[in-house]
C-alpha cells in the first residue's frame, strides 16, 4: 500500500540560517517553548566545557541557563516545577580520564533537573535540583509512563560499569511531592539490554493504555519497544528486530545505535527506523508484515536503506540520531537521519515512503553541515515543521570542522488542491 507516489512527490526544500558559528564544542539539541510564547526555543550543550544555553526565539539571543557541569551528556525537558514553564534535565559525569565508552565514572550518571522560574534575566543562572544517579547515565526521557500526575523520568545508561558489553540497567525516577528533593529509584529492567545509545519517547501503543507514554530503545539487542501495561500493572515489551550484526567481529558494536517510529495514514505505527549499530553507517527500516496490524501483534521485516561509507579506525559510522516526523504535511510522517561526518558522510538526509509496504523510500540531502543531533519545531509559525542542527564536535569521537548551530526553515510547497 503506497504513501506517496511520484505523481504528488514533493521535494523537500529547506532554507539554512547559521544561529552560531565556530563552536568550540557541539553536542545535544532540544527545541523547548522555554519563554512560553507559542513559538519553540532551542537549548544546547557540548560535553566539554560544562555550560548550558538557550536560544531565544525570534533573534536567537543566546542565554546562560547553568554551568559547572563535569561532561554533560543526554537532556530532555518538560513541566517539573508546575509553573507551566518547561524545566530542562541534565545527565553528567559520564566518563573517567581516559574520555571514552570504556571507562565510564564509577561515581558518576549523575541526574539535575534545573529550574525554570519564568523570570528571563540572562544574568540570571538557573537554579539545579539533583534527581538521582547511575554509573554511565546517558540518555533520558521525561513523560507520563505508568501515571499521569505528574512527570516520571525513564533514564538509561548507555555501558555497564565494568564492561561496554555488560548488562545496563532501564531505571525509572519519580519525584515525591517535592520535586525539589531527590527523586525514587526504580529499576524496570536489569537483565535484557546492553550499550543503550538511542531513546525516543512515543505514545504508548498498548490498548487501554494509550493515554500513557512508552519509549523506543536502540540497543545492542537492536530496536525494542517499551511499555506500561496499565490494566496489567506491569512493564510489557515489543521486540521490532535485531539490528546490525555483519560487522560485529570487525567493529565490536552490533543491534541498533538510534530509532525513531512513523506514521502512515491511519496508523500512528506504521515504520520503524533505525542507525545501526552504535555510531553505526547504516540505515534501516523495520515495516510491518501486515501494515495496519497493532505493534505488539506485529511480525516486522528489516529492510536496509542505506549504508554510508566505512567504519573507522574505531569501529564506529558517522549515523547519531534519526527523527521522524510530518514535514510536508500530507499526513504521513518522513524522516530525518543525522551524519556527525566526515563529509560525503555529514549533515541531514531526509527519507519520504513511497510505498510502506514494500519499504521503499525517496532520499535528498538537505544539509552538509554535521549534525550531531536534531531538534524539530515550526519556528516561524507558519504552520511547517523546521529542523535545526548542532555539529558534532566531542573530542576522542570526531571532531567536527567548521561547528555551527543552523536553522533548517521549510520550504516545502504546499499539495496543489486537485479540481
Amino acid at each position: 500500500m503506497g504513501a506517496s507516489t511520484p505523481l504528488n512527490l514533493r521535494v523537500p526544500r529547506f532554507t539554512r540560517e547559521v544561529l552560531e558559528d565556530d563552536l568550540n564544542e557541539g553536542y545535544w539539541l532540544e527545541a523547548p517553548d522555554i519563554d512560553g510564547d507559542t513559538r519553540p526555543d532551542l537549548v544546547g550543550h557540548g560535553l566539554y566545557l560544562g555550560e548550558l544555553y538557550w536560544y531565544q526565539n525570534p533573534g536567537w539571543q543566546k542565554r546562560l541557563v547553568a554551568d559547572g557541569f563535569h561532561m554533560p551528556i543526554g537532556a530532555h525537558y518538560g513541566d517539573i516545577s508546575g509553573n507551566g514553564f518547561p524545566d530542562i534535565v541534565v545527565c553528567y559525569e559520564l566518563y573517567g580520564a581516559r574520555g571514552r565508552i570504556d571507562d565510564p565514572d564509577p561515581d558518576g550518571g549523575k541526574i539535575d533537573w534545573i529550574e525554570n522560574t519564568g523570570k528571563f534575566d540572562s544574568e540570571t543562572r538557573w537554579k539545579r535540583h539533583f534527581i538521582g544517579r547511575h554509573t554511565a547515565m546517558h540518555r533520558m526521557r521525561l513523560g507520563h509512563f505508568t501515571q499521569t500526575r505528574r512527570p516520571e523520568l525513564m533514564a538509561l545508561p548507555t555501558v555497564g560499569a565494568h564492561h561496554v558489553h555488560a548488562l545496563v540497567p532501564v531505571v525509572l525516577f519519580s519525584p515525591n511531592n517535592d520535586p525539589r528533593q531527590p527523586w525514587d529509584k526504580r529499576i524496570i529492567d536489569d537483565a535484557h539490554y546492553r550499550m543503550i545509545h538511542g531513546v525516543e519517547i512515543q505514545k504508548n501503543p498498548l490498548p487501554g493504555s494509550e493515554h500513557l507514554d512508552s519509549i523506543l530503545l536502540a540497543s545492542e539487542e537492536g530496536v525494542t519497544w517499551l511499555h506500561y501495561d496499565e490494566p496489567q500493572q506491569r512493564f510489557t515489551t515489543t521486540h521490532i528486530g535485531d539490528g546490525e550484526h555483519e560487522r560485529f567481529d570487525a567493529t565490536g558494536f552490533k543491534g541498533s545505535g538510534d530509532v525513531g517510529a512513523g506514521r502512515i495514514g491511519d496508523d500512528p505505527h506504521a515504520y520503524v527506523v533505525a542507525t545501526e549499530p552504535f555510531h553505526g553507517n547504516t540505515v534501516a527500516a523495520y515495516v510491518k508484515e501486515r501494515p495496519g496490524t497493532p505493534v505488539a501483534e506485529a511480525s516486522w521485516r528489516r529492510i536496509v536503506l542505506d549504508v554510508f561509507g566505512d567504519p573507522n579506525e574505531l569501529g564506529e559510522g558517522p549515523s547519531h540520531q534519526i527523527v521522524c516526523a510530518d514535514f510536508d504535511n500530507d499526513g504521513d510522517d518522513e524522516f530525518l537521519v543525522a551524519l556527525r561526518g566526515p563529509y560525503p558522510w555529514q549533515g541531514v538526509f531526509y527519507y519520504k515512503c513511497l510505498d510502506v509496504e514494500a519499504g521503499v523510500f525517496a532520499k535528498w540531502r538537505v544539509s552538509s553541515d554535521s549534525a550531531a543531533r536534531i531538534a524539530i519545531g515550526d519556528f516561524n509559525g507558519d504552520g511547517r515543521l523546521d529542523f535545526a542542527t548542532i555539529a558534532y564536535k566531542v573530542d576522542k569521537y570526531f571532531l567536527a570542522e567548521d561547528a555551527k548551530l543552523c536553522l533548517f526553515r521549510n520550504d516545502i510547497e504546499e499539495a496543489a488542491v486537485r479540481p
